[in-house]
């Protein structure tokens, strides 16, 4: 009774189109689902993704789950993930990005999901880290831990959404830390992000997780710029 008065009042809309869910439906409507924008890139190991890395770091694995394109029904997911609190979103995402992972056959295993971190001026000021949900969705699926604390953040920066894809770049290199120990060492760590643009993020995460002995670097995004 008090779930039908929940909905009844406030309605489950997609978060795709916005339409009413059906009951058996959660967070997309199932046209929405079908028209997701799957990129593929697990299946090409010279995907876009990977080349944004030639000569710069050495990357075991690299992709990105959707394509985003500006006022498509991808940006506004993360917008939904990242400004409105859906972090049901990432959820689902991940869920569903772990499945397609899961059947390939990786050489180096995973040993952790290492999230993009904010700044704790940021976290403080959004409440969560927009990629949290997705990241220990993917961790879930691969029974590995999701570690949220060897890799941080020095640098507070402003959103880099309202940024051109030069000033993305600018001034990144050096505001990524870790803080680890011996039991760190030899280790295959699966970065996640949200939104995929130059790679210059995802690189200075990988150089600052590859002062770590023995350190691998792998990615996934859950969207890559189209």
């Amino acid at each position: 009774m008090i779930n039908y008065l929940i909905n009844l009042f406030f309605p489950k809309v997609c978060s795709g189109c916005q339409s009413l869910l059906l009951q058996n439906e959660t967070v997309f409507c199932t046209s929405c689902r079908h028209e997701m924008p799957l990129t593929q890139y697990h299946l090409d190991s010279k995907n876009e993704a990977v080349k944004k890395f030639y000569g710069k770091i050495d990357i075991q694995f690299a992709s990105a789950f959707l394509y985003f394109n500006k006022k498509g029904m991808v940006q506004e997911l993360i917008h939904n993930l990242k400004y409105k609190g859906h972090q049901e979103i990432g959820t689902v995402l991940g869920n569903w990005y772990a499945e397609d992972l899961k059947e390939l056959q990786f050489e180096i295993p995973f040993d952790a999901v290492i999230p993009v971190p904010l700044h704790k001026r940021k976290f403080k000021e959004r409440g969560y880290n927009q990629v949290t949900t997705f990241g220990r969705a993917i961790a879930d699926g691969f029974q590995i831990p999701f570690n949220e604390k060897l890799l941080f953040r020095k640098i507070y920066s402003k959103t880099q959404s309202k940024k051109n894809l030069l000033g993305r770049s600018e001034n990144i290199e050096n505001i990524f830390d870790v803080e680890f120990d011996e039991s760190d060492h030899h280790k295959h760590f699966l970065i996640v992000d949200d939104v995929f643009t130059t790679g210059a993020t995802i690189e200075a995460c990988s150089r600052a997780l590859l002062k770590i002995p023995g350190a691998k670097i792998s990615m996934i995004c859950m969207a890559m710029a189209h």
